[in-house]
C-alpha cells in the first residue's frame, strides 16, 4: 500500500527582517564600541577611562541603533500603507484593469493568457488587495516591515556586541589591552559572522570573512587616528 508523505520544506526568508537587524546590531556594537577603546587606549588613556568611555558608547549606540531602526523601518511601512492605500482605491475605481494588470503579470511568468486570467480571477475573488500586494508590489507578510521588532532587536544584540569588548577590558592587563581586545574583537566578530550565516542558511566562510575583515578595517583605522592624536596632544 502507498503511503503519502507530506512534503516539508524548509525556508529561511521568513527570518530576513530580525536576522537583518540583529547582525547589524551585534556587528556594530562590536566594531564601534572595540575601535572606540582602541583609538582611545592608543592614545595612552588610563584603563578607567577607556571602560567608561566604552560603556558611554554601549549605552548611547544602543539608543541610536534602537532609534535610527524604528525610524529608517518606519518610512518603510508608511511607504508599504501608502502604496496598498493607493492600490485598494484602484481596485474599487478600477477592477476590470485591475484584472487585467494582475493576469498580465502571470503572463510574464509563463502562464497561457486563458490560465493566466483564471488564475488572477480566483485569487481576486478571495482576497484582491492580498493578490495585488504580493504579486504586484511585492509585499508578504514575511518580509513586511516591523519598526518594533527591528528597533529592540537592535537595541539588544548591540549591547549584547559592545558588551564583549568591555569584558576584553575589564580582563585584560593593562599593557596588553589594545592586544587583547583587537584580537578578542576579531574573534567575537568571526563567530558573529558564522552564526549569522547559519541562521539564514548563507555560506559561512565568506560571511565569516566579510565581517572580520571590515571590522579589523574600522579598528585599525580608529586605533591609528588615537595613536597619531595621542602623541599630538
Amino acid at each position: 500500500m502507498h503511503v503519502r508523505r507530506h512534503h516539508r520544506e524548509r525556508h529561511l526568508v521568513e527570518r530576513i527582517g530580525w536576522l537583518r537587524a540583529a547582525v547589524l546590531g551585534a556587528n556594530d556594537g562590536i566594531v564601534s564600541t572595540a575601535s572606540l577603546i582602541l583609538g582611545i587606549a592608543a592614545a595612552s588613556a588610563p584603563k578607567t577611562e577607556i571602560l567608561l568611555s566604552g560603556v558611554a558608547a554601549l549605552v548611547a549606540g544602543a539608543m541610536s541603533m534602537a532609534a535610527g531602526e524604528y525610524v529608517s523601518v518606519s518610512s518603510q511601512a508608511d511607504t508599504e500603507q501608502a502604496d496598498l492605500a493607493r492600490e485598494r482605491e484602484e481596485l474599487k475605481s478600477d477592477p476590470a484593469g485591475e484584472l487585467a494588470e494582475l493576469a498580465g503579470i502571470y503572463e510574464k511568468r509563463g502562464l497561457d493568457g486563458p490560465l493566466a486570467k483564471k488564475v488572477a480571477e480566483e485569487l481576486m475573488a478571495k482576497n484582491p488587495l492580498k493578490a495585488h500586494a504580493r504579486d504586484e508590489l511585492g509585499i508578504s507578510q514575511i518580509l513586511a516591515a516591523r519598526p518594533i521588532q527591528a528597533a529592540f532587536t537592535s537595541a539588544a544584540t548591540f549591547s549584547c556586541g559592545a558588551a564583549l569588548p568591555l569584558l576584553a577590558v575589564v580582563i585584560a592587563p593593562s599593557r596588553y589591552l589594545v592586544a587583547l581586545v583587537a584580537a578578542a574583537s576579531l574573534v567575537f566578530l568571526a563567530l558573529l559572522g558564522a552564526i549569522g550565516a547559519r541562521t539564514g542558511g548563507a555560506k559561512i566562510l565568506p560571511a565569516t570573512l566579510r565581517v572580520t575583515f571590515w571590522g579589523a578595517l574600522a579598528m585599525a583605522v580608529t586605533a591609528g587616528i588615537g595613536l597619531v592624536v595621542g602623541k599630538v596632544v
